[in-house]
């Protein structure tokens, strides 16, 4: 079977809700066999993740409370698009507001695709480098601590699971994988 042959194809659809970052679609679709089925999705802006990286190899990261889990999590800095904004500018705007640094260099890491069972969201990930320390600009309903760790710590956070965050295991083991390959 080729990919084509197992595409499903738009029918009709509605928007279900409409909220302040996340929209929520139902669609029926045509599957291959030619029988409908519904699809419920969440439409997401897009986001943007950095790896920033010190010269000397330890990684800037954050902790920050979660409602939804109703705990503080592990992360790499992140954050959503805005409408007509770029990634790149994004993720400088973002790094800067939430760790108080900028990156003299960045260079494109590759994308990851979060939920795709249930979202459309797309997360491009960044290598920040060359890190020069300004001030933090957070938002007023964002509270978040900065740390830095080694690399070697923050992969061991992952083994261990105290970095569960999935944006930030799969940058962080991307680093892994094909960044000290390089």
């Amino acid at each position: 079977m080729s990919a084509k042959d197992l595409a499903e194809h738009f029918v009709s659809g509605r928007k279900v809700y409409s909220g302040v970052l996340l929209h929520v679609q139902r669609d029926v679709v045509r599957l291959p066999n030619g029988r409908e089925s519904v699809r419920e999705y969440i439409r997401h802006p897009g986001a943007v993740l950095a790896v920033p990286l010190f010269d000397d190899g330890r990684v800037l990261l954050e902790r920050q409370f979660r409602y939804p889990l109703g705990r503080v999590f592990v992360e790499l800095p992140a954050g959503k698009l805005e409408p007509g904004e770029e990634p790149l500018g994004t993720i400088q705007r973002e790094l800067l507001e939430e760790t108080g640094y900028e990156a003299a260099r960045w260079r494109r890491l590759g994308m990851i695709h979060p939920g795709i069972g249930y979202s459309n969201e797309v997360i491009e990930l960044w290598l920040a480098q060359g890190l020069v320390e300004r001030t933090a600009r957070l938002d007023e309903d964002e509270f978040l601590e900065v740390f830095d760790a080694p690399m070697a710590e923050a992969i061991e956070m992952v083994k261990d699971g105290r970095i569960s965050d999935a944006k930030t295991v799969a940058a962080l083991l991307w680093m892994k994988a094909f960044e000290e390959a390089a």
